[in-house]
């Protein structure tokens, strides 16, 4: 039986229209939502795709392409040599450190004797006393007086017996013979025309005195100085399986202590090894080293420095006139080796050769100059 209360029934209804209309608009808000979501998501995929992505591009081209290695030196006069005396006698009279000595003049005095300087590499090993010997040791003696402005007259090829003369060798000659003697008076020796053992003293060139290792009294036969170079130079220890890369002569340039840098050349590399063991010094684990000296262009250059650290740039290999690019333009490729990507996206297999200052040397078929190429730098 229907209830009596008709507000009551209409208010059940009202409340049920409510919620349906509430459901309903629900539903198309979050529909609505959904396609504004889509929407947004397809506009910004759109745009996305419109946008390229952006790229580098560089030009593979000619260039002059060198290697090179900085290494740690000391300036200074480079390494000392000790002089020796020979013969007998007392020594009555040193240099003073620092004194340079010249071709011709006395190093030191034996018996209050001059002993004069002569350049070469053969000691003494006998007494030069009568015409018609023959050796190196004549050759050093005739050379010599010949550079100090002394006439030693023609060179004979073959010796008194008509034996032929090696290279190298000389004859003494009469001639020669009276060279010695006007010489000897010149730097205050009797003028016997024999030379013998000690009486001379034989370097490979003007040096320096670095110490003196003998005191007045001492005798003759013995250590006696120190000498460097004249100049000052760069000594630079160089690992023995990389000294092959440097020449005597090749352009260098040295950093000194202030970061102004200087160019030098390679004046000498040793012929000896140092380090590697107990033969060589330096201890069990230090590698062989070999000294490499630098002679600075201009010695104006390190006047100012009496010794210092500075660091040697050498250049070991150059490549000239070969095709480039910058080492970003390199792509690894999976399958090994590398290649070079075109704007369109191609690649292009390419062999490396010398890498220097970022960049790197390519070839290969296709790779020619001015080819555009994609790069990361």
């Amino acid at each position: 039986m229907p209830s009596g209360n008709p507000t009551e029934g209409r208010g059940r209804r009202t409340t049920r229209r409510t919620a349906i209309v509430a459901a309903t608009v629900t539903v198309v808000v979050a529909v609505g939502a959904g396609v504004g979501v889509l929407a947004v998501r397809r506009d910004a995929d759109r745009d996305g795709a419109s946008v390229p992505p952006q790229t580098t591009t560089t030009t593979v081209a000619r260039a002059d392409l060198s290697d090179t290695r900085s290494l740690n030196g000391t300036l200074g006069f480079g390494p000392e040599r000790v002089v020796k005396g020979a013969g007998e006698g007392v020594v009555t009279r040193l240099p003073k450190v620092g004194d340079t000595v010249a071709r011709g003049k006395p190093l030191y005095w034996v018996d209050d004797r001059p002993v004069p300087v002569l350049f070469g590499g053969t000691p003494f090993f006998r007494t030069l006393d009568k015409p018609g010997l023959v050796g190196s040791d004549v050759r050093l003696v005739s050379d010599n007086l010949t550079a100090l402005g002394f006439r030693t007259g023609p060179r004979p090829s073959r010796g008194t017996d008509g034996t032929k003369i090696g290279p190298g060798q000389a004859l003494l000659t009469e001639t020669l013979v009276a060279s010695i003697k006007k010489w000897q008076q010149s730097v205050g020796l009797e003028p016997t025309g024999t030379i013998g053992v000690g009486e001379v003293a034989v370097l490979t060139g003007p040096v320096r005195v670095s110490a003196v290792k003998a005191l007045p009294g001492d005798a003759v036969a013995g250590e006696l100085l120190a000498v460097t170079e004249k100049v000052k130079l760069v000594t630079v220890p160089v690992a023995a399986t990389e000294v092959g890369a440097i020449t005597v002569g090749a352009a260098v340039v040295v950093a000194l202590p202030d970061s102004s840098e200087i160019p030098g050349k390679v004046a000498s590399i040793s012929q000896t090894v140092s380090g590697g063991g107990p033969d060589g010094g330096g201890g069990q684990g230090s590698p062989p080293t070999v000294a490499v000296l630098v002679a600075p262009t201009r010695a104006a250059d390190v006047a100012k420095l009496d010794a210092a650290a500075v660091q040697v740039r050498f250049t070991t290999a150059v490549h000239r006139n070969v095709l480039a690019v910058p080492v970003g333009a390199l792509v690894a490729l999976r399958e090994g080796g590398h290649a070079l990507q075109l704007p369109d996206g191609g690649l292009l297999a390419v062999e490396t050769g010398m890498f220097a200052r970022g960049l790197v040397e390519v070839s290969g078929a296709g790779v020619t100059e001015g080819l555009d190429v994609v790069t990361a730098s």
